[in-house]
């Protein structure tokens, strides 16, 4: 099968094609099912703007005719598209690519490429991984970069976009790529597309770019976390970084608002919201003590098997509960918190008797999720206390 010829080298702004179709086989992918049945087929033209996922890219989308492409590969230079219809071979199509997407693409690769670069020369770090997705871009480099050298690395890398530097994409010849010294993560046989942004990088790439620097946008990381010894970093480019600027912006309006702060003292203001809410709930734990303390006292010292239902104890004193019933109980104490419409935390002790048989029945007849020892078992429950109570009614006292 002869290479496909790839429009989008040539112009990656071209929106629509004309092609023949060279071949058309049943898809039998398991990562691409049919939807309700519909067999797929594997197409083939003789030429494509359609850019495969490769490179750490998603495909591109659109339509063939009025067909949907669902998924776009490439193989040894060869693109198959997955259609929902079958095509003959010799067949004359059009087809057009959905072009915000390929844009934003576009927008997101081109500032990689920047990033990348600004790295690379500032700290020698090397691009060990690069995924540009539907919602997430990120960057993983064999290197960490503290948050100081990222507003340094981010700031350079829009300077970049406000040159409006062209950027530069060609198949040099072999003796002038060896001369070269361009960043590649992997071994390349045969011809290179190399992308120069001109100060910032060079680099073996295969995808489409902006023409210009300016049409980036904006670079904004989003995210950096270490990750295998050196850094992930997420970025969002262009209408993406406006997209996620403009979803930060609503919630700080929103929480500005419920914290009765300015948008500057946000941060400020939750601070001293969780240290409040902190203090307060050591004051409800403490009361809650008390409380079962005098409930634990008020129980009968001769009852063997207790279940008891109560309304959402803090977790220490759910568990400080159940040590003091336990004391009381000869046999099982099992003590519920919550409610119907919550679900219930529960733990069942006892220093006499094995408490899984009873969770294992929780598990098996309620669904409940839960585990431990012999003499102790924590677990949840997410249903009706009509439900539970049967289990419990036979041999315990329930209170």
């Amino acid at each position: 099968m002869q290479q496909t010829k790839k429009l989008y080298d040539d112009n990656p702004y071209q929106t629509s094609f004309d092609a023949s179709v060279l071949s058309c086989e049943p898809y039998t992918a398991p990562e691409k099912k049919a939807e309700q049945g519909t067999p797929l087929y594997d197409v083939i033209f003789d030429q494509t703007i359609f850019f495969p996922e490769e490179g750490g890219q998603n495909a591109d989308t659109g339509t063939i005719g009025s067909h949907p492409v669902l998924d776009v590969q490439i193989k040894d230079g060869v693109i198959h598209h997955i259609m929902n219809v079958p095509f003959v071979p010799g067949q004359k199509i059009s087809g057009k690519i959905d072009w915000q997407p390929r844009y934003s693409n576009m927008q997101q690769h081109s500032g990689e490429h920047i990033m990348s670069g600004l790295i690379h020369s500032h700290f020698g770090y090397d691009n060990v991984g690069f995924h540009l997705g539907v919602k997430n871009v990120t960057l993983d480099f064999n290197g960490f970069l503290t948050p100081e050298q990222l507003d340094t690395i981010e700031s350079l890398a829009n300077e970049a976009v406000y040159k409006n530097l062209s950027i530069l994409a060609s198949y040099p010849p072999k003796d002038q790529l060896d001369a070269m010294e361009y960043r590649s993560k992997i071994e390349l046989t045969g011809p290179v597309r190399i992308v120069t942004i001109p100060g910032y990088d060079i680099c073996a790439c295969c995808a489409p770019h902006v023409k210009n620097t300016g049409e980036i946008g904006m670079i904004k990381i989003t995210d950096a976390i270490k990750y295998k010894g050196g850094i992930r970093i997420s970025i969002q480019c262009g209408s993406r970084a406006l997209d996620d600027y403009r979803m930060k912006q609503r919630q700080i309006f929103a929480l500005s608002a419920l914290l009765s702060a300015k948008q500057e003292a946000v941060a400020d203001a939750a601070a001293k919201l969780k240290e409040d809410n902190f203090s307060l709930k050591g004051r409800i734990i403490a009361l809650q003590n008390s409380l079962i303390e005098l409930k634990a006292s008020a129980i009968p010292a001769d009852i063997e098997h207790l279940c008891l239902i109560e309304n959402h104890l803090e977790p220490a004193a759910h568990k400080n509960y159940v040590n003091l019933l336990t004391e009381k109980c000869s046999g099982i104490c099992a003590v519920f918190s919550g409610s119907d419409a919550d679900g219930y935390r529960y733990i069942i002790a006892s220093k006499s008797q094995d408490v899984r048989p009873l969770n294992n029945r929780l598990k098996t007849e309620l669904q409940a999720k839960g585990g431990g020892s012999r003499e102790m078992v924590q677990g949840s429950y997410s249903g009706q206390k009509e439900h539970l109570l049967p289990i419990f009614q036979a041999d315990f006292r329930v209170l």
